[in-house]
C-alpha cells in the first residue's frame, strides 16, 4: 500500500502497520463493502422500531429530527471519506483518529467505538428475542428470552468466524429485500392520501425542545453503524474507492429513506386514528391503510431476520476494531491472532460476540421488556458513535491543516461536524429525563472512565519494559 505521503502531501496519512493481520485481502467487492455498512445501519429496523420511539420524545417532529441528523452525518461521511481514500486498516474510525491524536484522545475513540459496536449488537439482540417472543408467544419468559438471545448471538458469531465474505452477502440482501418491502407500504400510504401535506407535522404543533433533543439522539443511533465498512479495509477490494463510496452512499441513502418514513408513518397511523409512539407494529396498521395488510406479517418476519443482520454486522466490526487495539498494543497480544484456516479474528470474534450477550442477557434475565432493551442499549451505543464520529472530524480537521490543504470546505465542513456531535452531546445532558435514558450519559462516561485506566496501566507497563 503506498503512502499517502508519497502519492498526496496535502492528505491524512495512514495509519496501519505493514502486512495484511493475517487476514483474508481484497475478498469483498464492492456491492459487499456497501452490504457492511447498510448491515450496520439495518435501516428496516428504523421504520418499525426506532422511529415510534423517536415519536414519543419528538412527536410531530420526528422528521424534522431526521432531516438534522441526516445533516450530521453527512458532514461526518465527508470526514470519514478523507482518510478511507487513503488509509485501510481493520480498525475502522480508530485507525484513522490514532495517526493524527494525541495517543489518550486516539484511545478514546477506540474504547468509544468498541462500546457503540457492543451495544448496537446487544440492542439488536434485544429486540431479537422480544420479536420471537411474540411470534412465538412466549413473551415476558425471562428464561426464553435468553435461550434464544445466546442462540442469536452464538450464530452471528459463527457466520462471523466462518467466512466474512458469506455474511457480507448475507446481510446485504437480507436489507435490501426488507427496505424494499417497507418503501412499498409507505408510498401506498402517501398515494392513497394523494400526497397531502401534513400540517401539523410541518408546523411541528406540540413538539417539545427537551423531548426534541432526545429524539434527535434517537434519530443519529438509526445511522449508527452506517462508517462499518472501513473496519474492512484489509478485506475490501480496492478499499480506497469501495470503502469512501459506500460510507457516503450508505449516509444519503438512509437518510432519506428515514425522513420518508417518519413523515409517512406519522401521517398513516394518525389517519388510522393510531398513536405511532405507542405502536407496537406500525407496520400492521400502515399495510392495511396501504391496501396491502398481508404485507404487515411479511415485513415483521424480515424485521427479525434483520436485527439478526445488526448484531452480525457490529460484532464483525467490534472485532475487527479489538483486533487493531491488539495490534497498537491497547489489548493483549493474544488478540492479534487470526484463524489458521478462515483467516477471520476469532479470538476478537468470540470477545465481541460475549459481550454483546452480557447486557442483553442479564436485562432479559431481569424480566425487561426486549424493546426497552433496544431503546436503552441503542442510546447508550449512540454515546459512543457520537464521540467516535467527533474525534475523527477533528482529526480530520487536523491533519488537513498541518498540510495546508486549499478549500473552504477542508476548515468548515470538519469543524461543523464536530460542533454537531459536541451540540447533540451537551444537548442531551441538559434537563436529563428520569428513568433509565438520564442515566446513560453517566454509564458511558464511566465506561470511558475505566477504558482510560487500563489506557494508562498498559503505557505506563509499556514504558517500564
Amino acid at each position: 500500500m503506498a503512502s499517502p505521503r508519497e502519492s498526496r502531501p496535502d492528505v491524512p496519512p495512514p495509519h496501519a502497520p505493514p502486512g495484511d493481520y493475517g487476514l483474508r485481502s481484497k475478498v469483498l467487492s464492492p456491492l459487499e463493502v456497501l452490504g457492511q455498512s447498510v448491515s450496520g445501519i439495518a435501516p428496516t429496523l428504523t421504520p418499525a422500531i426506532t422511529i415510534p420511539l423517536v415519536f414519543q420524545l419528538s412527536g410531530n417532529g420526528t422528521w424534522l429530527a431526521y432531516v438534522l441528523a441526516t445533516f450530521g452525518i453527512l458532514l461526518v461521511a465527508w470526514c470519514i471519506g478523507q482518510f478511507a481514500r487513503h488509509s485501510a486498516a481493520p480498525g475502522s474510525l480508530y485507525s484513522y483518529a490514532a495517526g493524527t491524536l494525541p495517543p489518550w484522545l486516539a484511545a478514546v475513540v477506540a474504547w468509544s467505538l468498541f462500546l457503540a459496536y457492543i451495544a448496537t449488537a446487544s440492542s439488536s439482540i434485544g429486540g431479537f428475542y422480544h420479536y420471537c417472543g411474540i411470534f412465538l408467544r412466549r413473551g415476558g419468559e425471562p428464561v426464553f428470552a435468553v435461550l434464544i438471545a445466546a442462540f442469536m448471538t452464538w450464530v452471528s458469531m459463527w457466520i462471523s468466524w466462518r467466512d466474512v465474505k458469506l455474511s457480507a452477502r448475507l446481510m446485504f440482501w437480507i436489507e435490501a429485500i426488507s427496505v424494499f418491502m417497507i418503501f412499498i407500504v409507505v408510498m401506498l400510504v402517501l398515494v392513497r392520501h394523494g400526497f397531502r401535506v401534513d400540517t401539523d407535522q410541518l408546523r411541528l404543533r406540540g413538539v417539545t425542545p427537551s423531548g426534541f433533543r432526545f429524539g434527535l439522539v434517537l434519530a443519529l443511533y438509526s445511522f449508527a453503524g452506517f462508517e462499518s465498512s472501513t473496519a474492512m479495509g484489509v478485506e475490501a477490494q480496492n478499499p480506497f474507492h469501495t470503502i469512501p463510496r459506500a460510507v457516503l452512499q450508505s449516509a444519503i441513502l438512509a437518510g432519506a429513506f428515514f425522513t420518508l418514513c417518519s413523515y409517512a408513518e406519522t401521517l398513516g397511523l394518525r389517519t388510522a386514528g393510531a398513536d405511532l409512539g405507542s405502536s407496537q407494529s406500525p407496520f400492521h396498521v400502515l399495510s392495511v391503510v396501504g391496501g396491502v395488510p398481508f404485507f404487515g406479517a411479511l415485513i415483521d418476519i424480515c424485521l427479525v431476520v434483520s436485527l439478526f443482520s445488526g448484531a452480525l454486522a457490529c460484532i464483525t466490526a467490534g472485532s475487527r476494531v479489538l483486533l487493531q487495539m491488539a495490534h497498537d498494543g491497547l489489548l493483549p497480544g493474544q488478540l492479534r491472532k487470526t484463524h489458521r484456516h478462515h483467516r477471520t479474528p476469532h479470538r476478537a470474534i468470540a470477545i465481541s460476540g460475549a459481550a454483546s450477550l452480557l447486557p442483553a442477557a442479564i436485562l432479559a434475565a431481569r424480566g425487561d421488556s426486549g424493546l426497552d432493551v433496544y431503546g436503552w442499549l441503542g442510546s447508550l451505543g449512540t454515546y459512543g458513535f457520537i464521540a467516535a464520529y467527533g474525534l475523527v472530524s477533528l482529526a480530520v480537521f487536523i491533519a488537513l491543516r498541518d498540510r495546508s490543504v486549499p478549500g473552504l470546505e477542508a476548515r468548515i465542513i470538519p469543524i461543523a461536524a464536530v460542533v454537531a456531535m459536541v451540540l447533540t452531546f451537551l444537548g442531551t445532558l441538559y434537563s436529563l429525563p428520569a428513568g433509565p435514558y438520564g442515566k446513560l450519559p453517566f454509564v458511558y462516561l464511566a465506561y470511558l472512565a475505566m477504558g482510560m485506566i487500563w489506557f494508562a496501566f498498559r503505557r505506563r507497563r509499556s514504558e517500564a519494559k
